[in-house]
């Protein structure tokens, strides 16, 4: 495997899909409500993306460090684990990565706020900082919130609420109450991939003392939490289609709900973890697809 593959293989491509997912729902809000631009439109998506690479980077380095990375782990191969990349070239690409979201990020509120709106200019550059730095304490450091369960949460409020209500007030400039309801059942939707993916690693997350909430739970109740998740993101986004109802059309995203109840159904029967495994990216998808579907729906 040549240098480029690795890296590319670093920044787990997979879960790109999803990390966008959020932005493009909460774009196709704006334009049904006649904000949309373009331009904010390609900044958000490069902004998220670099937020998404550099939270994998993290992950890898802090799991890689520590030791949780290891021969007993399920799943793909990663960077430090494969000896392919050092820690220090790992944490020089975190840097770099660190100064493009920065860059990125600034350009993004520039040109959706410009010099005015400093009170939305402000709490925007708080949420980037944010993002940079849950991006990075996911595994990194002596108080890494993945190691202590919170990772749920955090990946609920960043990519359900971050993602889709941030991204229709960099719009439009204003909340409206329409992207609440989308914004849960994506961060329900991204909360249950990553219980999915922290069921599939119990056994050497507790031999590496990563606590996660999938091991603070055990097998039985992560999975209870799992249908939890799954069944309130159906909730919450046949709640949306009805409320805001025009036409047939605005359902389309229900085609979404097959995919997800064959996977609710596989997850329930589940013995082995490594089974786990390939429902990881048949969820991530079915997410995404849920995001467009209901965005067009919008349009429609």
């Amino acid at each position: 495997m040549n240098k480029v593959s690795i890296w590319l293989s670093t920044m787990r491509l997979r879960t790109l899909p999803l990390s966008i997912s959020g932005i493009i729902l909460g774009s196709c809000l704006a334009y049904d409500k006649g904000f949309f631009q373009w331009g904010i439109f390609a900044l958000a998506i490069l902004t998220t993306l670099s937020f998404q690479i550099l939270s994998n980077f993290a992950n890898d380095y802090g799991d890689g460090i520590k030791g949780t990375d290891n021969n007993e782990r399920i799943g793909p191969e990663r960077a430090i684990q494969s000896g392919k990349i050092t820690p220090k070239q790992l944490l020089n690409a975190i840097k770099l990565n660190i100064v493009i979201s920065i860059i990125l990020a600034v350009l993004l509120i520039y040109y959706a706020f410009g010099t005015e709106n400093l009170i939305l200019i402000i709490i925007f550059l708080l949420l980037g900082i944010s993002s940079i730095i849950a991006a990075m304490r996911y595994t990194m450091g002596n108080n890494a919130y993945g190691y202590k369960g919170l990772g749920d949460v955090f990946v609920f409020l960043f990519f359900g609420l971050v993602s889709v209500i941030g991204c229709y007030v960099l719009f439009a400039k204003q909340m409206d109450t329409i992207t609440l309801l989308p914004a849960c059942t994506i961060g329900l939707l991204s909360a249950a991939v990553l219980n999915l993916n922290n069921m599939r690693d119990i056994a050497s997350d507790l031999k590496s003392n990563k606590v996660t909430l999938a091991v603070k739970l055990g097998k039985v109740w992560a999975l209870r939490y799992h249908n939890i998740l799954i069944i309130s993101a159906f909730i919450t986004s046949a709640l949306f289609g009805f409320l805001h109802y025009v036409s047939p059309y605005n359902l389309i995203y229900f085609v979404a709900y097959i995919p997800l109840a064959i996977h609710l159904k596989k997850a329930n029967t589940v013995i082995d973890a490594k089974l786990f495994d390939p429902e990881l990216k048949k969820l991530a998808l079915t997410t995404v697809l849920l995001a467009v579907l209901m965005g067009i729906g919008q349009l429609l």
